[in-house]
């Protein structure tokens, strides 16, 4: 184990400087942030989607708290990171592809996710691509189902006026002072979970997306 973490580490660090707006961190995810974005997510939860696994850090709390590897889909860009990802967890399903295409796969044989846990940079990401890439999301989650994502900034990091233009909401869960630098995580969901709301929502989102 421990020269699996090494070699993740080395893995990130050169991913990073390779191409540094890509990779969200500046150093590999810490134990305390790992559990703070996996801390509402149960086997209960059912499928799961990771955006931006990157060396596993989240994956591996995911399933120690219950989530089955063939529950996991693991949406990965890099591809030192997706090859690595599959050889760790071959009953996760892992893409390498980017997340804004996330809308044009099938995943689960068509079961809706419980949840999304995002690593992605998505302050870093024009407008266009973060509509996309929620838009993919929330078309694969159950109505009340959640969107969680990290930051190293004082706010959720999808802006405002993307909330209210894709009906969704965001609330801070926590932060911790633990990781390197210190995180906060923000709760993503719909502000109307109900089927007759979420066409015109689905349709709506195509429409920025497109």
């Amino acid at each position: 184990m421990k020269q699996q973490r090494m070699a993740e580490t080395f893995g990130f660090f050169r991913a990073w400087f390779r191409n540094p707006l890509r990779v969200a961190a500046v150093a590999p995810s810490g134990q305390a942030l790992a559990s703070l974005i996996t801390s509402e997510i149960s086997r209960d939860t059912g499928p799961v989607i990771e955006l931006g696994p990157g060396t596993g850090a989240f994956t591996r709390n995911l399933l120690a708290r219950g989530v089955r590897e063939e529950d996991l889909a693991l949406i990965e860009f890099e591809a030192e990171f997706a090859a690595a990802l599959h050889f760790h967890y071959p009953g996760a399903r892992t893409l390498w592809m980017d997340a804004a295409r996330l809308r044009t796969v099938e995943l689960f044989e068509g079961r809706p996710a419980g949840a999304v846990v995002s690593g992605l940079p998505v302050l870093s990401m024009p407008p266009r691509k973060v509509i996309a890439i929620l838009t993919g999301a929330f078309n694969k989650l159950k109505p009340d189902a959640a969107f969680y994502q990290f930051t190293y900034g004082p706010r959720c990091p999808v802006p405002l006026r993307l909330l209210n233009h894709l009906g969704l909401e965001a609330e801070r869960i926590g932060g911790t002072l633990a990781n390197l630098p210190p995180a906060a995580v923000y709760r993503i969901r719909r502000r109307h979970p109900n089927p007759l709301y979420l066409d015109r929502l689905s349709s709506r989102q195509h429409e920025l997306a497109g």
